[in-house]
């Protein structure tokens, strides 16, 4: 099993951030290789319910939400189908409160290489992970 995380810290409230991060239905808001998020099964930002993820160039991602806590400004997802070359793909999003010092969003996934070796199965995903959390260090800019 492989893992990976990346994290960028905010001068943002938490709250402030958790409000794009946390709609899981909502990723194309705040990465740029998503152009569009549909909810095809279930309720947003409820555990049991599905996205689409629309990939910028083609391509789709249907992922399942495994658990969301408000409370927490957490959750937890699965890929159900991707051309990722990942299998048994589980992952968390949390955005964790540092009070003056604004908020630090953690994205972490744990997987198997399919069809690649582990390390470009690992650059792959530490890429998505990059690609949005740049974003929103570019949105939350001073």
């Amino acid at each position: 099993m492989n893992s990976t995380q990346g994290e960028v810290r905010l001068q943002a409230s938490a709250e402030a951030v958790w409000r794009i991060v946390g709609n899981f239905n909502g990723l194309h808001v705040w990465h740029p290789a998503v152009t569009g998020s549909e909810l095809v099964a279930g309720r947003n930002n409820e555990a049991g319910a599905e996205r689409l993820l629309a990939l910028d160039g083609g391509g789709n991602i249907k992922e399942r939400l495994l658990a969301w806590s408000d409370s927490e400004r957490s959750y937890r997802y699965c890929i159900l189908e991707s051309p990722l070359p990942v299998s048994g793909y589980e992952s968390e999003v949390r955005v964790e409160d540092l009070g003056e010092d604004g908020c630090r969003v953690v994205w972490s996934g744990s997987f198997e290489a399919a069809g690649v070796s582990d390390g470009q199965a690992v650059e792959v995903v530490q890429g998505i992970y990059e690609g949005g959390l740049g974003y929103l260090r570019q949105q939350f800019a001073g």
